[in-house]
């Protein structure tokens, strides 16, 4: 598949369907303790995608930091959000009028505890929700991380229900199926699951059979420090089965178009553009 190249935005919607969402799927290689790196990345992904027309933009788990950050850099820098970063990114957002799903870990403002969390911003700049990973490890790289305790269906322009999930998330049935019950009409997840022995091994594809709900999978790619993250996918699936396989080596954006009213693939196939 070709690059799409970088056309003015106005032209791009003219001849996007108005049935249809341009979703880029951000399929970054973040640094493990790198943040000001990771950020710029972010920042320059998201204007790549506005650029070519996406109206939705999905970030990977832990993209701002990387998998094994705290080994790094520890977990004093982490605030409560939105901090002041989380707030560029929503004036960034309202700029590019997108709606974007950001990972980034928080602070709990009450309990100081820290979550891994996915947040959606809007195309007016605000943060109208966000999941807290449930399934996080307790030990190893995710041990800084306390597991969120429910899953709640977020606004996320056109769609009023969206259920959000972080990587393992998926591996448990009850938490997409309680998202369907929520109303939710889709599902969105943030992933750094690398391929393996502990791989993904169709945990995606069930939580489609089960609840009836479309799957976006937004994984990452490069290497980490315990984790080879280089031939990860990024995964639409829908009724049990995956519709799109999507890797990269390095920094990459998928885009799709999707029909909102099938809730399917409007196009059988994605486009690449390198970051």
């Amino acid at each position: 598949m070709m690059p799409l190249g970088r056309f003015p935005r106005i032209a791009i919607e003219t001849m996007m369907s108005r049935t249809s969402l341009r979703i880029a799927f951000l399929h970054l290689a973040p640094l493990p303790g790198r943040i000001a790196h990771n950020r710029r990345l972010i920042e320059a992904a998201v204007s790549t995608a506005a650029e070519a027309g996406a109206t939705w933009i999905l970030t990977p788990e832990l993209a701002v930091c990387g998998y094994t950050f705290a080994d790094q850099i520890g977990v004093e820098w982490i605030e409560p959000q939105p901090d002041p970063w989380m707030t560029h990114m929503c004036r960034l957002a309202a700029q590019w009028r997108v709606t974007l799903f950001l990972s980034h870990p928080e602070r709990d403002r009450q309990t100081k505890q820290l979550h891994n969390s996915l947040f959606v911003i809007t195309p007016d700049g605000t943060i109208t929700g966000a999941h807290r990973k449930i399934n996080a490890l307790r030990v190893g790289s995710e041990a800084w991380s306390t597991p969120g305790l429910e899953a709640i269906p977020v606004a996320a322009p056109p769609l009023e229900r969206v259920g959000l999930l972080i990587c393992a998330d998926a591996y448990s049935p009850g938490i997409a199926e309680n998202l369907r019950r929520q109303g939710a009409g889709l599902l969105v997840s943030a992933a750094a699951w690398a391929p393996g022995f502990h791989g993904p091994n169709g945990e995606w594809e069930r939580c489609t059979k089960d609840t009836g709900l479309p799957l976006l999978v937004c994984n990452r790619t490069g290497p980490d420090i315990t984790l080879d993250f280089t031939k990860a996918e990024s995964v639409v699936a829908k009724n049990g089965r995956r519709l799109l396989s999507m890797s990269a080596a390095r920094s990459t954006m998928f885009l799709i178009e999707w029909d909102l009213r099938l809730q399917d693939l409007a196009a059988p196939s994605y486009q690449r553009i390198d970051l």
